[in-house]
């Protein structure tokens, strides 16, 4: 007896059929389960480990069933023949984590297997994607053949969600076409029949309720959908994740449908039958013809090499009170007045500013992502300083004349591709090296 309700399942709990269920917490209601009154033999029961759940126009719209047992797969295919099931929804697969979930119910492709009374041949299999088998079945009953066509999900684990929802609303929407404008229930079976068959009918159901236009703002829960299942089939929508899945799905066809109605209304607007008497379409700009590369490229900024050498100018440069004193505007700057690059198309013509550059203070740490990372060249006040020749205490740190970037940093001569993206060694200095000679005579 289910807790709290009026709802039971005395008749699954029967001692004749409790060898007939694949789990045995998961027994279907006596008020919605399915009646089979088709028999074939005088050993036949009229009791199944299935339910009926109605749909969107209040019919029994879905037949939720578990994944027959070997024991019980004629009473699987007295169900199908008995309510004319002609699309099945499979979704699980026979063998999942080494566990028998479902036994197989149909034959090889182009052969025919007998359950009691039924003869099932597989005329067809395809595989549309990886996710989908779609196997065409006939079977036959007292000289009676009838078409049912299997659709098998192969990408849903058990008590889990699929990684996408796109693969199972495919999934239906094939199942729908197949279906078409018949009336008999679709078959929807996972292995208990419960947690992966609840969110499809789950599923299912708001899609009908989203194309028949029953859905009202002000009033439509999810909730209150999957409690509804729940009152027809035991444990539908088994798990929290299974819940939060539909809603993901939901959002998806709903997109899907509104991308639909989109392409319809504009269809509808294109001239039809020969006849220009149709709303024309607003005018679209024409686009520019992309630019071809060379073109992109002689539209960029005239720049020369990207790299800039400070050097020694060829000639002595004049001094120019005037231009120092007077800026120029912002916008007439080209390059600062006072230095020289050796790549300047206007050549030695500026005044060095050298005697007026000051290393940078020595910062307290350095990332490894900097680049690049090595043992700063000394002058050679350390030099002096190592042999005792110089005092420490007249030496600062503003008498470098190379800048230190981090002494403190072990040697690493391969620059990280966090900091300029490019993986290149630089080569560590041999030693300390004194300053370019010319670099002195600049200061007087």
């Amino acid at each position: 007896m289910n807790r709290g309700s009026s709802l039971s399942s005395e008749v699954g709990a029967l001692k004749e059929n409790i060898k007939k269920n694949r789990y045995k917490d998961i027994l279907p209601y006596d008020q919605s389960r399915v009646v089979l009154s088709l028999l074939t033999s005088d050993s036949d029961s009229d009791y199944i480990n299935a339910s009926f759940i109605k749909g969107a126009a209040a019919d029994s719209r879905y037949i939720a069933s578990q994944g027959p047992l070997i024991s019980t797969v004629i009473d699987f295919w007295r169900m199908i023949w008995q309510h004319d099931v002609k699309v099945i929804v499979m979704a699980c697969r026979e063998i999942e984590m080494g566990k028998k979930k479902c036994e197989c119910y149909w034959s090889p492709v182009q052969q025919s297997a007998a359950f009691g009374p039924f003869t099932v041949c597989k005329k067809e299999e395809t595989r549309p994607n990886e996710d989908i088998v779609v196997r065409d079945l006939t079977v036959t009953y007292q000289q009676e053949s009838r078409a049912v066509t299997q659709y098998q999900y192969l990408s849903w684990p058990d008590h889990d969600v699929p990684y996408e929802a796109a693969g199972v609303l495919d999934l239906l929407e094939r199942a729908r076409t197949s279906q078409g404008t018949h009336s008999s229930p679709l078959l929807v079976h996972c292995s208990a029949g419960c947690g992966r068959t609840g969110v499809i009918c789950a599923l299912d159901y708001i899609h009908d309720l989203l194309v028949t236009e029953q859905i009202n703002t002000t009033d439509f829960s999810i909730m209150n959908i999957v409690l509804q299942l729940r009152r027809q089939r035991p444990s539908a929508v088994q798990t929290k994740e299974q819940y939060q899945f539909i809603f993901t799905a939901a959002v998806c066809m709903l997109e899907r449908l509104l991308e639909a109605a989109a392409d319809r209304q504009l269809y509808s607007n294109l001239p039809q039958n020969g006849k220009d008497d149709a709303a024309p379409l607003p005018p679209q700009k024409k686009s520019a013809k992309p630019p071809t590369v060379s073109k992109r490229l002689s539209q960029q900024p005239v720049m020369n090499d990207t790299y800039a050498v400070v050097n020694k100018p060829k000639h002595p440069p004049t001094a120019d009170p005037a231009h120092s004193a007077v800026a120029p505007p912002r916008s007439s700057r080209t390059l600062p007045p006072s230095h020289y690059y050796d790549n300047d198309p206007a050549g030695a013509s500026a005044a060095a500013v050298y005697s007026t550059v000051r290393p940078r203070a020595k910062p307290n740490s350095l990332s490894l992502s900097a680049t690049p990372i090595y043992n700063a060249p000394r002058s050679s006040n350390h030099r002096l300083e190592e042999e005792g020749l110089l005092p420490a205490e007249r030496h600062s740190s503003t008498d470098h004349d190379y800048e230190d970037l981090s002494p403190s940093v072990p040697d690493l001569t391969l620059c990280s591709p966090s900091g300029i993206g490019f993986n290149c060694r630089i080569q560590k200095p041999r030693g300390p090296r004194d300053p370019p000679a010319a670099w002195s005579r600049l200061e007087r």
